[in-house]
Formats: structure tokens, C-alpha cells, sequence
């Protein structure tokens, strides 16, 4: 639980960084644009006083001056319309090779929709005379565009690096607990073993002093469940060999364990085919999947009790499982977390049930598990979904 607070709170965290720096980077990229835009219209009118004194110059006008300033503008698009509207210059513009031929009614309507914009200086040509003029029509430089879009290249930057470091994030946690389990298993089932060798020993012995004692089948059985669990964690980490097994009896073998270990106030019920369903599975893997929600069940509806039920469904390419109770529920905020290493929502336990339940049925069984649907007070359908 902890774990899992603790990543959603980094992923928070590095969602904020990136809104912050994109944010950033908006306003500071738009000041400068502002300030650019700024100074571009100075040069235009500086460019279009140049083209005013190149319109009325005469043979004493020096004209070096004013042609230095017209060469100089070698990034900003302009068009130059007379009072007629029409196009009679123009700069830094490539022409589309389908309008070359005839260029001045394309830079005509390009010198119109930029007047049209407001992207125009009007310069008279003559102070006696207000109807001869001309618009210095310009558009924004390619530094301009390129400045005005680089904050929304920085931003996928940004969303980029914060996706691969969640997931960097995500997949190195992964990992370790992976190894984590698979050696906790596997030091688990090694422990386990020489107690349960001594029990058996002790077994044998006491059988042949008491061979008449009714309780010695019953301890047994328990030395044998021993026996199964310490196999079942020395296959974690591994990749077992799935063998041809019978669904039905897998599950009733469940149900019989688990109604001699509950109380009488909890009901399983086992809706099955009328024929027996045979799978690939590993069978003491899978049953402890079963037996894992089916204790999660029980402990949903608390000392009240209630029921259990275990529905199996051939469908063509597939079996469908699902294992409803009718306890608690689980809240919508933590569906996604369920099948999470470290998440309960029990006082005791280490949350790892449900996610070694995924692991078994998803990468040893190539299936599914999910929570099919749950309700507040009404229960919860857990689904696993298997190949034939």
C-alpha cells in the first residue's frame, strides 16, 4: 500500500514538473516572440521608408544608404501592392513552381489576405497627392515560426521524458520485487523441506505405534498440504510444465479444502459443465489461484458469512472462471491496484496473493485475471479467462 502511494505520488510529482516547465517555457517563449514581432515591424518600416525614398529619389538622391537597408531584409516575406491593390514587388517568398509562370496574381492575393491581417505598412508616395501610396505587406520570419513553435516541441519533449521515466520507474521496482519473491519463494520451500521430512518420519512411527488412532489421517493430510504449498513456492521464479488436467476435479478439490476450513456460515457453490473440461495447467499453481480468491472471498464477508460461487463457461477457443462473493466490495479507486504487489486492504498479510495469482495465471498459463465488476456492500467477480 505504501509502495503504491508512494508512486503515485512520483508520477504526480513528474506530471507537475512537466506542466511547470512547459508552462515556463509558454510565457518566456511568448515574450520573446512579442519582442521579436516588436522589432521585425520596426525593420518594416524602416524597409518601407527605404522604399518610399527609392520611389521618389532622382538623379542627386544618393540611393547607397536606402539600397543597403532594402538588401538587408533576408528573412522577412513582403509583398509590395500599389493603390490598386496589385503587386508590384516582393521578397523572401518562394513562389509554388504550378504559379510561376504567372507569380503576380499569386503574390496579388498573398499581399491582400496579409493587408487583410493587419500585417501592412502604408507608405505615400506622394505628400500633395493621399491616393498614391503603397502597402509593405509582410508576414512573420522563419525565426518567428520557429520561436512561436518551439515551446510545443518542448512540451513533447518533456511528456516524452516523463513517460519514459515512469515507466524506467515502473519496470526497475518491477524487477526487484520479482527477484524479491522469487527468492523469498524459493528460501520458503528450502526451510519448509526439512521440517516436513521430520513430520513424516514422526507420522510413519506413530502410524505403527497407533495404527488404530483416528487422528493420524488427519495429520497426514496436513503434513501433505505442507508437502504442496513448500512445491508450490519452489516453482515461483520457474517455468513449470503444464500437464492435461481436469478442471472439474481441480475445483472440487478446492471446494472440499476449503469447506473443511471455513465456517459453516460461508456457502460455495460450483456451477460446472456436465462433462468433464480437461486444460493444459499446472495444477497445484493453478488450484492455489483458486484457493487464493476464494480465502480473499471469505474474508470479504467477514464473520457473517455468505457465498461463494464458482462458475466455469466453455466458450469456442477459451474457459471462463469466475469466482463471485457476495462480501464487501472493493472500492472503485483501488480496481486498478488489486492485483499490485504490497496493496490490502486486510490488517494482516503482505498483499501479494492477487499478485502472484496474475503472475501464475498470465505468464505461466498465458491467460487473463481481472475484477469483472464489484459493488460497494454487494460483492465481487473476479474472471480468469483461459486458452483451450
Amino acid at each position: 500500500m505504501q509502495w503504491t502511494d508512494k508512486i503515485r505520488q512520483m508520477k504526480i510529482l513528474l506530471v507537475v514538473a512537466a506542466v511547470v516547465i512547459a508552462a515556463g517555457s509558454l510565457v518566456v517563449s511568448h515574450l520573446l516572440t512579442r519582442d521579436l514581432e516588436r522589432e521585425e515591424e520596426r525593420k518594416m518600416e524602416i524597409w518601407a521608408e527605404a522604399m518610399r525614398s527609392l520611389n521618389k529619389a532622382d538623379e542627386n538622391t544618393d540611393l547607397g544608404l536606402v539600397l543597403k537597408v532594402i538588401d538587408e531584409n533576408t528573412t522577412i516575406p513582403i509583398v509590395v501592392l500599389n493603390e490598386r491593390g496589385e503587386a508590384t514587388a516582393s521578397r523572401n517568398l518562394r513562389i509554388p513552381q504550378s504559379e510561376l509562370p504567372d507569380s503576380l496574381p499569386c503574390l496579388t492575393r498573398y499581399g491582400q489576405r496579409l493587408r487583410a491581417q493587419g500585417n501592412s505598412i502604408r507608405i505615400a508616395l506622394d505628400d500633395d497627392n493621399p491616393a498614391e501610396y503603397i502597402d509593405v505587406c509582410f508576414a512573420d520570419s522563419l525565426m518567428l515560426r520557429r520561436l512561436a513553435a518551439w515551446p510545443y516541441v518542448q512540451l513533447g519533449i518533456v511528456l516524452i521524458f516523463v513517460v519514459i521515466a515512469i515507466f524506467a520507474l515502473l519496470t526497475s521496482k518491477r524487477a526487484e520485487q520479482n527477484k524479491v519473491w522469487v527468492g523469498l519463494s524459493k528460501e520458503t520451500a528450502h526451510q519448509l523441506g526439512t521440517p516436513i521430512s521430520s513430520l513424516m518420519a514422526w507420522t510413519e512411527i506413530l502410524k505403527e505405534q497407533y495404527p488404530d488412532d483416528q487422528l493420524l489421517p488427519e495429520l497426514d493430510n496436513d503434513v501433505k498440504r505442507l508437502q504442496l504449498i513448500a512445491d508450490r513456492f519452489s516453482k515461483i521464479g520457474s517455468l513449470p510444465e503444464p500437464v492435461d488436467t481436469s478442471l472439474n476435479e481441480l475445483l472440487q478439490h478446492v471446494v472440499d479444502y476449503m469447506n473443511r476450513r471455513t465456517s459453516h456460515r460461508v456457502n460455495i457453490v460450483t456451477t460446472l459443465p456436465d462433462h468433464d473440461v480437461r486444460l493444459l495447467l499446472n495444477g497445484s499453481l493453478f488450484e492455489w489461484v483458486i484457493e487464493n480468491l476464494a480465502k480473499n472471498a471469505v474474508d470479504a464477508m467477514g464473520e457473517n458469512g455468505g457465498q461463494i460461487t464458482i462458475n466455469v463457461e466453455e466458450q469456442p477457443g477459451r474457459v471462463i472462471i469466475d469466482v463471485s462473493d457476495t462480501g464487501k466490495g472493493i472500492r472503485k479507486k483501488d480496481l486498478a491496484n488489486v492485483f499490485r504487489p504490497g496493496f490490502t486492504t486486510k490488517k494482516r498479510g503482505w498483499g501479494l496473493g492477487l499478485s502472484l495469482a496474475k503472475r501464475i495465471v498470465e505468464e505461466y498459463h498465458h491467460g487473463r485475471i481481472y475484477v469483472l465488476r464489484s459493488e460497494i456492500d454487494r460483492g465481487t467477480t473476479f474472471r480468469i479467462e483461459l486458452a483451450k
